[in-house]
């Protein structure tokens, strides 16, 4: 362990998912830190609260399948790695099928205990206004997409590169007890049992062909906010698209994203197949709220009420929130930061989480986790290594760095993380136990089970570092 007196402290700006877990990589290692959080001084267009690391949009950390998805090595990866963040959502865990969802509020609120009690944290409330000054030496911006407009601006004139920019949307949240049980029903899809679920985790709402289509007309038709002339060429994030643009891309977009009804039987119509279902999952410990599904959106609130109450079960629904929508942005990361996630003019500054351009609460984390361990090791003069390539949280650091980048017309944009970052397999004989060759769905789910395997292999020895 190193002895923080004699160490210089690192500054993390931003106490969100990634700031969170840099700092305790820091200090699980000795390295002091001083943590600044504008709010409840100054607070975003989407924060609620104070607390650190709130989860704004879904409660969701996506699939917790560490053998075949993507988003569960990356959770297994950085529970060998002591995350706080992964800690804290296992503790604080909700049934959610097959993927692992938190009481947002325990989670925040667990993650603002350990850290505010933590003897070699120190807190600063209030907003950073410019590029951290140099005596500062060591410090991570992990602002996240919606950073301070001094702080982004004082970035770019550092930089000399002009940011990207998104809008990312919020799902409603209703509350369960003014759901209508008669037509609604529970089950996850394919009766899957995931962490703390019983396999029938998530409300159902079906809507039969007739329904679908009215939905999807007065989706498309639906008076949504206008947005201001600087925000109208902003791109939207393709993994995160409002419901009611999706709508708008064709009649089946729906059917065959968050409203696809397979894997689901009505239990009081079981004869019948829906046409597409509605599904809801829970979203505070209590389970009295649940949250809408891929129901992001952009649409005013009373388009909302009216259009939402017209699916079937949801007709006297009660919301907790609406939904609504903001603006996010991130660096040129690939241009900007070398392999070290430094800033290539400025190396005593580096970026973790969503402003680098990783998408999604736990790509946030993990960046955060790297960063931190990397800033630690600067402050004590050495150099941690960047996560093996072939790793998920290695996967993410070549994102962001550009590694798979090519062409001059190449454009980075955020990205969850997936297979399809992961370096192939050479050699990899697709054949089973009994010498017989492997085909369709399953040679993909064999690949994936061996992408799986050597990343929790091959992160092993990255952890130990």
């Amino acid at each position: 362990m190193i002895k923080a007196s004699t160490t210089k402290p690192v500054h993390i700006i931003g106490a969100g998912m990634a700031g969170s877990e840099a700092a305790w990589q820091c200090v699980r290692n000795g390295v002091p830190v001083i943590l600044h959080e504008m709010r409840p001084e100054r607070m975003t267009d989407a924060h609620q609260s104070d607390g650190f690391a709130e989860l704004v949009c879904s409660n969701s950390f996506r699939s917790d399948d560490k053998t075949g998805n993507a988003v569960g090595v990356l959770h297994e990866e950085m529970r060998k790695s002591d995350s706080l963040i992964m800690g804290m959502g296992d503790m604080t865990k909700l049934p959610a099928g097959g993927a692992l969802a938190v009481d947002r509020e325990a989670f925040s609120d667990a993650v603002t205990t350990i850290l505010q009690q933590h003897p070699l944290v120190t807190i600063e409330y209030g907003e950073v206004k410019g590029l951290p000054p140099k005596e500062w030496r060591n410090t991570i911006i992990a602002t996240g997409p919606l950073t301070a407009p001094s702080l982004a601006d004082a970035i770019l004139k550092e930089t000399g590169e002009d940011s990207l920019a998104f809008f990312d949307a919020i799902a409603p949240i209703v509350y369960k007890d003014s759901i209508d049980f008669s037509k609604a029903w529970m089950q996850s899809r394919y009766d899957k049992k995931g962490p703390g679920g019983d396999g029938a985790d998530y409300i159902n709402c079906p809507l039969d062909k007739d329904q679908y289509e009215t939905f999807i007309e007065a989706l498309v038709n639906s008076d949504q906010t206008e947005f201001k002339d600087f925000e109208k060429d902003t791109p939207y994030f393709e993994s995160c698209l409002p419901i009611e643009v999706m709508a708008a891309r064709g009649a089946e977009t729906l059917r065959w994203g968050p409203m696809k009804p397979v894997g689901l039987t009505n239990k009081h119509n079981p004869t019948v197949k829906a046409h597409a279902i509605v599904q809801l999952r829970q979203d505070n410990a209590l389970g009295t709220l649940y949250n809408m599904v891929g129901f992001q959106t952009k649409m005013k609130y009373g388009a909302q009420a009216e259009i939402f109450k017209a699916i079937p079960g949801l007709e006297n629904a009660v919301f907790a929130r609406l939904g609504g929508i903001h603006r996010n942005t991130f660096i040129n990361s690939p241009k900007l930061l070398n392999k070290q996630l430094q800033l290539k003019s400025c190396p005593d500054i580096r970026f973790a989480g969503q402003i680098m351009g990783v998408e999604g609460y736990v790509e946030s984390a993990a960046l955060g986790l790297i960063t931190g361990r990397m800033a630690a090791a600067q402050a004590v003069g050495n150099e941690y290594p960047v996560p093996p390539l072939t790793t998920a949280m290695g996967s993410l650091v070549e994102h962001v760095t550009g590694g798979y980048m090519t062409g001059p017309k190449a454009k980075f944009q955020p990205m969850n993380v997936n297979f399809g970052l992961f370096p192939p397999i050479e050699g990899l004989i697709y054949k089973d136990e009994n010498g017989k060759n492997i085909r369709g769905k399953e040679k993909t789910r064999f690949r994936k089970r061996h992408f799986a395997q050597r990343a929790l292999r091959d992160i092993e020895g990255w952890v130990a570092a």
